[in-house]
């Protein structure tokens, strides 16, 4: 699960991020509305938490303007505002749950998996593109029906790409998204390496495109 953490204050940002991390969860951090916005373009993600104060705005503007640009992730708002008719406003821009601060690490968690719950049975754990099929439950790669073994990190740079056809990501994004869940030093090479084999190993030309100068896509 890819989360997308919002907000200002860099030390309660780290705080969050290592919580979900210890649940297993993927985090990204931004730091302000514009760089939110930044993220939620480039990466699709399975829940926002939603600060409302933010330097350059504030949380109920952003969560208004990704409802209008129909991306639907579910927003959990995280703000000091206890009034009901702040919870109310939440709620009817299209926010999914709303938890006042100071909260519980536990409250946090157990909304975080309700939102996820309530989500996972409109979600197939199967990607497609043309004659490929991952499952990211099983971790089971396939072309035209037949099995193709990946290493772990083949697999979720296989997956991320997946996740997000038709937008081209950096070489530095998908360089941090290898070091991150692989503890790997930061070889310039190690990207191209690992695309290289994934091209040679499901064989389906012109699957990984290389956008020269930014990247690597998958689109359709």
């Amino acid at each position: 699960m890819y989360l997308l953490i919002v907000e200002d204050e860099k030390s309660v940002a780290d705080q969050l991020k290592e919580l979900m991390e210890r649940e297993k969860y993927r985090c990204d951090v931004a730091y302000d509305y514009h760089e939110a916005m930044r993220r939620c373009d480039e990466k699709r993600y399975d829940l926002i938490l939603l600060d409302w104060n933010l330097p350059d705005g504030d949380g109920l503007t952003l969560l208004k303007e990704l409802r209008a640009l129909e991306i639907a992730t579910p927003v959990l708002m995280l703000s000091a505002n206890s009034e009901v008719d702040d919870r109310v406003t939440v709620l009817d821009a299209g926010g999914d749950d709303y938890l006042c601060k100071p909260y519980s690490n536990i409250e946090l968690l157990a909304r975080i998996r309700a939102l996820l719950r309530r989500e996972a049975p409109q979600k197939s754990t199967l990607l497609h593109s043309g004659p490929l099929t991952l499952d990211t439950k099983s971790r089971e790669v396939k072309v035209h029906d037949e099995t193709v073994t990946l290493s772990p990190a083949e697999f979720d740079l296989l997956e991320l790409l997946l996740k997000n056809k038709n937008i081209v990501l950096t070489r530095y994004q998908l360089n941090d998204h290898l070091c991150r869940e692989y503890n790997s030093l930061k070889q310039s090479n190690i990207l191209d390496v690992h695309i290289k084999n994934l091209r040679k190993k499901i064989g389906l030309k012109n699957l990984i495109v290389t956008v020269r100068g930014v990247g690597y896509t998958i689109k359709e």
